[in-house]
């Protein structure tokens, strides 16, 4: 099944990618289920960040005590690939935990997703979800 994505996170997203341009952006995926219904920006702490992404620690933090407050919760991650495709990278794949996150990639004006599972990462298919 298709997840489902608000028109406004990908219009967030898109943005987030094209004005930390050439570097790259990151953050949260935040929602319920397989519904993405907003992001959460992080600073990309990372000492290469036009190659690599490293979320703000603090963020991390903060979001997941928000969502254990009943905000919304934690559903992955996202980044973006300033000079490269829409696609896990070997270090993306070398990172990922395994542990079912949606990770959002954005590349060339795209976001794709991926589950983060046991065999590596799969390709998730999403539709735009009302405003």
């Amino acid at each position: 099944m298709p997840a489902q994505v608000s028109s406004d996170v990908v219009e967030r997203l898109l943005a987030e990618a094209g004005s930390a341009h050439p570097q790259e952006c990151c953050g949260l995926l935040l929602g319920s289920g397989d519904a993405i219904t907003a992001i959460r920006p992080a600073r990309n702490v990372h000492p290469d960040p036009a190659r690599r992404f490293e979320i703000d620690p603090q963020a991390l933090v903060d979001v997941y005590r928000q969502a254990r407050e009943g905000g919304p919760q934690v559903l992955g991650y996202y980044h973006s690939h300033p000079n490269g495709v829409a696609e896990p990278s070997a270090t993306d794949r070398s990172l990922a935990a395994g542990d079912g996150a949606i990770w959002a990639i954005i590349a060339a004006g795209r976001i794709t997703l991926w589950r983060s599972g046991d065999a590596g990462f799969e390709k998730l298919p999403y539709e735009l979800a009302p405003r």
